[in-house]
């Protein structure tokens, strides 16, 4: 049986992520796809990858990610903060050095509702002065 040391869920505009942490040697799995297959973009990637390297486990554990909503960018923003907050799970003394490079944070920038009464979230009809 498959234990998993750690769990944890990150958010980012639209999009959740629920990451599973297990021993192994350092595959990232995402919706049943490979990392590089899922994200082709390499910055997506490294944008993943960033709280394993920071704290020196990417040979370590296993990373099974399930991630939906939003688009590639707000998924890629969620698992990096969902395997963030996992990794404090498994030793608090990551803690520090997440939290130093700002991956605990979670980042609250979300579209803005439309309003009644106008054409978007903040445009006005054009005005009439006669």
């Amino acid at each position: 049986m498959i234990k998993n040391l750690g769990m944890g869920t990150g958010r980012r505009k639209t999009s959740v992520a629920r990451v599973y942490v297990r021993d192994g040697n350092g595959k990232v799995t995402i919706n049943g796809k490979d990392l590089a297959q899922y994200f082709p973009q390499g910055e997506h990637v490294l944008m993943v990858r960033q709280p394993l390297m920071v704290t020196d486990s990417e040979t370590k554990f296993d990373v099974i990610i399930n991630v939906y909503g939003g688009g590639i960018n707000g998924q890629a923003g969620a698992c990096r903060h969902g395997l963030a907050r996992a990794l404090c799970r498994i030793d608090e003394g990551n803690i520090t050095s997440l939290r130093s490079n700002g991956y605990l944070t979670r980042d609250p920038r979300m579209v803005e509702r439309k309003k009644y009464g106008r054409p978007g979230a903040r445009k006005r009809f054009q005005f009439s002065k006669r």
